[in-house]
C-alpha cells in the first residue's frame, strides 16, 4: 500500500464542496485498505473529481499522465486537490515524492488518453511505450499503454479503463490488477464494470447521495442493473422504443 487515507482539511471554494463525497472527505475521511480499490456510483456522483484530486496529491498531471516526468504538474491543482490529503506509506512517500526520476504513478484516463500520447511522441518513447497508437483499434491503444506503464511497484490511477475494452479485454484488465497488486502496486479505479469490480480481494467504495460507504459486489447497483437487463433486455427497450413513438 501506498495510500492509506484520503481526507479533506475543509470543503473546497468550488461547486464540487455540494457533492457529498467531498463533505464526505472533509468530515471523517476515506481509508484504503486493500491493494485495489474501486469507485462506483452514478455519473455526477464525484468519481472523477476524486481521481483528479488524487492524481494533484500524487504529483501527476490530473488530466492524465506519469509522475517524475517534467510536465507532470504543470498548472494549477483541482479545487479538490488543493485540500486533499493522503495518507502515505514509508514506500508511498518514496515512490510518489522522492527523486523524481525514481518516481512510480501514473494516471491512466480514458477520455484524455490520445491527447497524451501525441504528447508523448516528442519523448520518442523514453519512459513510455514505442508503439505508436493511431495504428491501432481504440482498445489495442489501451493496453499498449496498460502493459507499458501499469507494471510492480507504484501508484496507479485509472479513470474508467474500461471505456473502449471488450468483455474478454475487461478479464484480461482484472488479471493485470491482480498481478501488479501481487507485486506491490496500489490500483484506485474509478469505474462502472460489473467485471472489474468482481476482482476478488478489491475494496468497492459506492459513491452516492450518503458520500461513501464501502459495498459489496453483489449489492452493487450496476450490479442488480446489468443482472435484469440481461435477463430481460425486451423489457428495457420496449419502454425506451415507446417513448420514442
Amino acid at each position: 500500500m501506498l495510500i492509506t487515507r484520503l481526507s479533506a482539511r475543509r470543503l473546497p471554494d468550488s461547486w464540487c464542496a455540494t457533492l457529498p463525497v467531498v463533505r464526505h472527505l472533509a468530515d471523517r475521511g476515506l481509508p484504503l485498505t486493500a491493494p485495489v480499490t474501486f469507485f462506483v456510483g452514478e455519473n455526477g456522483s464525484g468519481k472523477s473529481t476524486i481521481m483528479e484530486a488524487i492524481a494533484d496529491v500524487s504529483g501527476i498531471n490530473s488530466e492524465g499522465g506519469k509522475a517524475g516526468t517534467k510536465y507532470a504538474s504543470t498548472g494549477p491543482a483541482t479545487p479538490l486537490g488543493e485540500v486533499l490529503d493522503a495518507d502515505l506509506t514509508v514506500t508511498g512517500g518514496r515512490l510518489l515524492h522522492g527523486p523524481r526520476l525514481k518516481r512510480r504513478a501514473f494516471f491512466f484516463r480514458a477520455e484524455t488518453l490520445f491527447n497524451l500520447a501525441r504528447g508523448v511522441v516528442t519523448f520518442e518513447g523514453k519512459g513510455f511505450w514505442a508503439d505508436d497508437l493511431t495504428t491501432q483499434s481504440h482498445g489495442e491503444g489501451f493496453f499498449t499503454v496498460l502493459d507499458h506503464m501499469v507494471d510492480g511497484p507504484g501508484l496507479y490511477l485509472m479513470d474508467e479503463p474500461e471505456a473502449a475494452l471488450s468483455f474478454r479485454s475487461c478479464l484480461r484488465l482484472a488479471g493485470l490488477m491482480h498481478r501488479v497488486a501481487g507485486e506491490g502496486g496500489q490500483i484506485i479505479c474509478a469505474t462502472h464494470s460489473p467485471i472489474l469490480t468482481s476482482l476478488p480481494g478489491a475494496e468497492i467504495v459506492e459513491l452516492g447521495d450518503h458520500g461513501a460507504r464501502i459495498s459489496e459486489w453483489a449489492k452493487l447497483p450496476l450490479v442488480d442493473d446489468w443482472r435484469r437487463f440481461l435477463a430481460r433486455p425486451d423489457l428495457y427497450m420496449r419502454h425506451i422504443v415507446d417513448q420514442e413513438t
